[in-house]
């Protein structure tokens, strides 16, 4: 496996006896951006921001890819062994651990949840796809009454349309997740809406009552 540093790790708030949410930034950004996003979610949360491992172009990834939204699989693999280290080090069996990735972040978010889906309480998947054909599994019902919430842009230019589109029947239809989504009339940004519709789910997830929406 590739070496990798020890995490580069921002906290908001690091009370260990609170669940834990982990934000993960968009490719090319770093853990000190999305830590902001904390601000505007609930208070009965941790925060922790993590930066991706590999650095690229200033800033930093979480895996190679084939294509935008294409993680190459081997590198996918690498660095959610490399994650779940550290994961397991904060968050042992137990604690409640809910991801909220951005972009890239989110298919590193959706990597970590289709890798092993009893482990997470929740998985935020914000204007970004799933990595699909990258080795973690996408089967039907792979995702049964996992709460997962999904946000897009209607102009996203950024991430392919096909694996967006994708993402949203896999998310909504077959995985059997709780899916709750949120369609933006914008692009590839988070909007004042798209936060506060994550808020109340992030506080929903919390209370176990993700609900499906």
């Amino acid at each position: 496996m590739t070496a990798f540093p020890e995490p580069t790790v921002a906290w908001a708030d690091d009370d260990d006896t609170r669940p834990l949410v982990v934000l993960l930034h968009g490719r090319g950004a770093d853990e000190s951006g999305i830590l902001g996003l904390a601000r505007y979610l609930p208070p009965t949360a941790s925060y922790a921001a993590v930066r991706a491992p590999i650095a690229e172009n200033g800033g930093y990834a979480w895996f190679a890819n084939r294509g935008i939204g294409r993680p190459v699989a081997e590198s996918l693999r690498s660095t959610l062994t490399w994650f779940r280290e550290w994961l397991d080090t904060v968050a042992p069996a137990g604690r409640p651990v809910v991801l909220v990735g951005f972009s890239g972040g989110a298919a590193f978010a959706g990597g970590l949840v289709l890798d092993d889906p009893q482990r997470f309480a929740g998985a935020a998947v914000l204007h970004g796809t799933l990595p699909f054909d990258a080795g973690v599994p996408v089967t039907p019902g792979h995702l049964e009454r996992v709460p997962v919430f999904l946000a897009r842009g209607a102009t996203d230019v950024v991430i392919p349309a096909d694996l967006l589109d994708r993402t949203w029947a896999y998310v909504t239809g077959e995985s059997g997740a709780v899916a709750r989504t949120h369609l933006d009339p914008g692009g590839h940004g988070l909007t004042a809406p798209a936060v506060n519709a994550l808020a109340a789910w992030v506080e929903d997830v919390l209370a176990g009552r993700p609900g499906r929406a």
